[in-house]
């Protein structure tokens, strides 16, 4: 074979460049004063920015003049000048989406008028049915005002998650699934609905004796969905006021619909939804409104939209058929007793968190609790706990246990509502 010639070779393995060449290609392209007109302007550059930080802050910067032309005086004797506004309803538009649109704003206790936008909206802001703020002398509307909501409806919002799990709900695999069906799939998967074109479930009536985990499973779907959850107890909706109730419940559906997702949860619905009687005084008159309005309420809204309602009972006898109806509440799920297994899982749930001996038979123990609710269970765990502290010891004992089903179970069976709820139902 011929020797390859040595161009070739420094073709594959070009010599590096020494520093000598670097400065060489550096200066390639510029010309006679370019160094030094680079330095004038970075000079220039710092100069400016030390100046900028001098005079403080721009009024670019915040919408606001420099300190030094301000003039709170004047600004304080405009604001004081500033006439309050008067809180009126928008109740017509007049030639919408036209320049020449007129608004119809009725003011409380004084009047009707006919009159325009002030400068500071735009008509897209205004709708028909909205609260706004009109000035006291040509009655223009200034700004749009919220939907006026009872702050003592917005305190039932739950704000923080509970920070109750499934996992902590024991013994109720069935119940839990039921609820996950109505709650959780039309929110999560709306369109196996439509492409079977049924209606999702509205509400659920959770009942069953005290005790069994209705007010905990709804908790621990709260915890689950991302959903806003309202917890209104039954008794809350009781007002001294004729129409009260029936407005708190109007108030509490229009800020239900205000949300992207919803859970409505009535605690204690009996003291509300008891069936229609008449005593002949007229003493029950008030609660019967309050309940009409929420069958109103639940007639009202789409089954596709944005709102479940769950209701707990432990007296669902005593409540109005016209509550109960399909429709208005399509589920009902019932919490029985706990057997065995659900008895054994609920204590081994309580003792997770506990100091317990290793070998504890929680089974025995749940044997030892026929006919018991959860929070009987829950009950004797706590009470285990007292004893072990009575003793001073850092554990509890299967004897712990032992006694305090001897207490709790035996004891106070004379206090159970499970024997009563059971002779209504």
């Amino acid at each position: 074979m011929a020797p390859e010639p040595e161009d070739e070779l420094n073709e594959k393995n070009p010599r590096p460049l020494d520093e000598d060449d670097i400065a060489l290609l550096k200066t390639y392209g510029l010309g006679p004063y370019s160094t030094s007109i680079k330095k004038t302007e970075k000079e220039i550059k710092e100069m400016a920015k030390k100046v900028n930080d001098l005079c403080g802050i721009k009024e670019s910067d915040t919408g606001l003049a420099a300190p030094s032309q301000w003039d709170l005086v004047s600004d304080k004797q405009m604001m004081q000048e500033e006439q309050p506004l008067q809180v009126a309803r928008c109740t017509k538009i007049i030639n919408p989406n036209t320049e020449d649109a007129k608004y119809v704003i009725n003011v409380k206790q004084i009047a009707k008028f006919v009159v325009g936008l002030g400068d500071k909206v735009s008509p897209t802001d205004i709708e028909e049915g909205m609260r706004v703020g009109v000035d006291r002398n040509k009655y223009q509307i200034q700004i749009p005002l919220p939907p006026k909501i009872d702050p003592s409806v917005t305190m039932m919002t739950v704000e923080e998650k509970p920070d109750v799990t499934y996992n902590d709900v024991g013994g109720c695999k069935e119940q839990i699934e039921k609820m996950r069906e109505v709650v959780e799939l039309p929110m999560l998967h709306p369109e196996k609905f439509v492409k079977l074109g049924i209606d999702p479930p509205k509400g659920v009536l959770c009942y069953g004796p005290p005790g069994t985990g209705k007010t905990l499973l709804a908790r621990a779907v709260a915890n689950r969905t991302d959903a806003c959850f309202i917890r209104v107890i039954g008794s809350e909706l009781v007002q001294k006021y004729v129409g009260e109730g029936a407005r708190m419940v109007r108030e509490l559906f229009q800020m239900a619909r205000s949300k992207k997702a919803c859970i409505v949860f009535f605690d204690e619905v009996d003291a509300i939804g008891g069936a229609r009687f008449d005593d002949g005084v007229g003493g029950d008159n008030e609660v019967q409104r309050t309940m009409l309005e929420i069958v109103n309420q639940l007639d009202g809204f789409d089954a596709r939209g944005n709102i479940k309602v769950l209701m707990a009972t432990n007296r669902p006898d005593t409540l109005d058929p016209a509550l109960l109806r399909p429709g208005r509440l399509d589920r009902k799920v019932e919490f029985g007793l706990p057997d065995l297994e659900s008895r054994t899982q609920i204590f081994k749930i309580h003792t997770r968190t506990m100091n317990c001996e290793r070998d504890i038979r929680f089974e025995l123990l749940a044997r030892l609790c026929p006919n018991s609710t959860g929070a009987d269970i829950r009950s004797v765990c706590t009470e285990a706990g007292m004893y072990a502290i009575r003793a001073r010891r850092k554990t509890v004992t299967e004897k712990d246990f032992l006694d305090a089903v001897n207490k709790v179970i035996k004891g106070y069976q004379k206090f159970s509502a499970t024997p009563k709820y059971m002779v209504y139902n």
